[in-house]
């Protein structure tokens, strides 16, 4: 898991009820989420000005230089999830 330097800027108490809203998160819509993979989310949160974002991304390897051949493949895929802020997207 990775949180920008919008969310580590935010106090702790926030980040830590952030972390709870994208854990808890299943407000998929086809407008964030066309292809129905669930790696992406736009949530409103109290005490934040703008929504937060939350992206997943498939990488082959650890070094997270290049995309997974097979993102469904646990085996092969080294998934990292970014928290953000809209703006930071």
């Amino acid at each position: 898991m990775f949180c920008t330097r919008g969310i580590a800027a935010l106090p702790p108490e926030t980040q830590s009820k952030a972390g709870i809203a994208v854990a808890n998160f299943s407000d998929f819509t086809e407008g964030d989420d066309p292809y129905g993979a669930h790696d992406f989310g736009a949530l409103d949160m109290e005490g934040v000005g703008e929504k937060i974002f939350c992206k997943i991304d498939y990488y082959g390897d650890r070094s997270c230089m290049s995309g997974s051949e097979d993102p469904s493949d646990p085996a092969r895929t080294y998934r990292v999830l970014t928290i953000m802020l809209a703006s930071e997207w």
